[in-house]
């Protein structure tokens, strides 16, 4: 079977001509390979991280000291996704990227909501497969949904959909009791 571009293309879930590099708060939702429960369990309405979900909490937080551009504002670690609200100030000035490592040019601008997503994903995956010694294996899905927080009232809204996230689990379609 041949490569069919209109059956294999992936269509982008970004918003049709919105420049993701410019001064913005933006909802994040990044879920685990198949929706699998990886990162820890649902106590009494409260997340217990175990040593993925750790090393999800740890990359998050340290994103904001890597790429100075952006500022993490509320987030929450599920057993099976990361909830997190990134704010995007590229006018801070940065150090241009040291050397492409022969890889082949990425179409996602640097300082944007992509380039932080294309660096704590990866992140996270690697670290994750070094303690089980599967290089390689998927831990997130693909790609992630972003969702543009356009004022004030929105910000509160999505902040107590944050805290609250870890209550709401039993409701989850993805919650298995153990």
């Amino acid at each position: 079977m041949g490569f069919d571009l209109d059956k294999h293309r992936r269509r982008s879930i970004r918003l049709p001509g919105y420049d993701y590099t410019q001064a913005g708060a933006y909802f994040i939702t990044a879920c685990t390979h198949v929706r699998a429960c990886l990162f820890g369990t649902i106590v009494d309405g409260v997340m217990a991280l175990n040593a993925f979900g750790e090393i999800v909490r740890d990359e998050w937080l340290k994103s904001a000291q890597i790429r100075r551009e952006i500022q993490l504002d509320g987030f929450v670690v599920m057993p099976n996704h990361i909830h997190g609200i990134v704010v995007v100030d590229p006018v801070i000035p940065l150090s241009p990227p040291v050397g492409a490592h022969g890889r082949a040019p990425l179409h996602r601008k640097p300082k944007s909501l992509g380039a932080f997503m294309a660096g704590f994903k990866p992140a996270v995956t690697r670290r994750v497969n070094e303690i089980c010694h599967t290089p390689g294996n998927p831990v997130w899905q693909r790609n992630y949904y972003e969702h543009v927080i356009r004022d004030e009232s929105e910000l509160g809204r999505i902040r107590e959909y944050i805290l609250s996230n870890p209550q709401q689990w039993e409701a989850d379609k993805e919650y298995r009791p153990l």
